[in-house]
């Protein structure tokens, strides 16, 4: 797989495999941590999750802009990874709320630096022209997909069956993993990876501290900072309010005044887009917060006269992807070859379609499911499968959209701004999976009818809603795809 490719697409995608393998392991038990050690109402499990999720996407986008700017990614991944080890084993020693919310610090901060420059150490290892260039890509989301569907199952049964510590440890030593394949492969990454200056890093300053030194003095500032927040998470949803508001009206400044009018055509359609992603990725992301909760108080989850551990089901979306990848790439090429593949907006609407389904069919499921007992587990697994297939609609061309619609000159501008609208969407996923809390009991949800009742209610409205807002951007298609032509072409 990877003898026709250089060597240091191997590097980056065993460092990418093991921060998704540690990523998707702690989230996957993330709420039950929060509900079942610190007793956190579910409620507040939710907000926490929500800050959580929103925040690592908010420290991407700095992340990005400092490797870019200063640092390179090597250093970058480096000082990602190390942050990211640190994180993980310290909450695997279970301590207090407080170091619990230091070390989530060290993790959001750890996956900013992290996660965007290795995509970005994938593309500077290719020359623009090269063919290999969409293979690598394949290849690398393979690894993350592969770190995604492994991490579940091992840490989410480990945590489960023997105590926290083992799920969180584990995922910490496959961090560590992935920080010693990095720093054995750094000679393969061609140079590619180094600072923009390094004379200029090197520079005395403030106590002869290097520049470096003070740029790394400043992350520990930014952890602290995040630590902060996370103690304060009612000032997130302010906090990208305000974001988000300066974000749009630069973008339409942008676009009315410094556009000629084919680049304004492009760059209000990529903005509108990326509202409607926000819509996908709020109810999509209910699979980490109420779906996993669904999952364990809801589902049926014996196989075969053994009980599923609920946080194994978070590998299932990778898996769908992982088998459904190819068909979905095959599929948009055969229609592509016959001039009739669907445009950006449609697919954007297919996945919120899906997304819809998959919330109706777990309502109906529920509807059909006898007082007293369990939903089946295939309508559970039917929820993700289409979820999943969703997301194979809309988040490969998500961030393709960018590169092709955005002016070149701004399009670092509107990759933060996607990573914004992600960051925005995580937060008010916390927000709808506090709904399914709000009814809820104390008594095991599945002996109570009027807990079955209310969780059909809310996904039933969940699913209507994705499919009014899929329906709205159907009837917006048509203009958007007129308004890039050439693009669409």
């Amino acid at each position: 797989m990877f003898s026709e490719h250089p060597r240091g697409l191997f590097i980056c995608f065993a460092t990418e495999l093991w921060e998704r393998f540690s990523y998707y392991g702690m989230r996957a038990l993330l709420i039950f941590y929060l509900m079942q050690h610190f007793l956190f109402s579910e409620q507040e499990s939710f907000l926490i999750y929500a800050a959580y999720t929103a925040l690592v996407y908010m420290t991407s986008l700095l992340g990005g802009a400092i490797a870019d700017r200063y640092l390179g990614a090597r250093k970058a991944v480096t000082l990602g990874a190390v942050l990211l080890v640190t994180g993980h084993f310290g909450i695997a020693i279970e301590a207090s709320v407080q170091i619990f919310y230091l070390c989530l610090a060290l993790i959001i901060v750890g996956v900013g630096f992290l996660k965007p420059n290795t995509s970005t150490l994938v593309g500077a290892l290719y020359r623009p022209d090269d063919s290999r260039r969409d293979a690598g890509f394949t290849i690398f989301y393979m690894g993350i997909n592969i770190g995604g569907a492994a991490a579940p199952l091992l840490c989410g049964w480990l945590g489960q069956t023997y105590g926290w510590h083992y799920g969180f440890g584990l995922a910490g030593i496959g961090m560590l993993a992935g920080l010693f394949v990095f720093l054995r492969g750094q000679r393969h990454l061609l140079g590619y990876a180094e600072p923009p200056n390094a004379d200029w890093l090197r520079q005395p300053t403030v106590a002869r501290l290097s520049r470096e030194a003070l740029i790394y003095l400043a992350t520990i500032g930014l952890v602290l900072m995040v630590w902060l927040i996370m103690n304060r998470r009612d000032i997130i949803g302010p906090m990208l309010a305000a974001f988000g508001t300066i974000t749009g009206a630069a973008i339409l400044y942008y676009a009315f005044a410094r556009c000629t009018p084919q680049e304004r055509d492009r760059l209000l359609v990529c903005a509108t887009l990326l509202v409607f992603t926000i819509a996908f990725w709020a109810l999509y992301e209910q699979m980490g917060s109420s779906l996993n909760v669904f999952a364990d108080r809801m589902v049926d989850r014996h196989v075969l006269g053994y009980e599923i551990p609920a946080p194994m089901f978070q590998g299932l979306p990778s898996i769908f992807v992982i088998l459904g990848a190819p068909l979905a790439s095959s599929l948009w090429m055969y229609l592509g070859r016959r001039k009739r593949e669907p445009s950006a907006a449609m697919k954007f609407t297919f996945a919120i379609v899906q997304v819809g389904l998959a919330f109706l069919a777990l309502s109906l499921g529920l509807n059909l499911t006898e007082a007293g007992e369990k939903i089946a587990l295939g309508w559970f697994v039917l929820t993700f499968f289409l979820l999943t297939s969703g997301e194979l609609c809309l988040a490969p061309v998500g961030m393709a959209m960018v590169t092709r619609l955005a002016p070149q000159r701004i399009v670092g501008v509107m990759m933060g701004a996607f990573f914004l609208a992600y960051s925005a969407s995580s937060f008010i996923a916390g927000h709808i999976a506090r709904l399914t809390a709000q009814s809820i009991p104390s008594q095991p949800a599945a002996s109570n009818t009027a807990s079955v009742a209310s969780y059909a209610q809310v996904y039933m409205t969940l699913g209507c809603v994705a499919l009014g807002a899929a329906l709205l951007l159907w009837r917006l298609a048509p203009l958007l795809t007129r308004r890039t032509p050439d693009v669409e072409a």
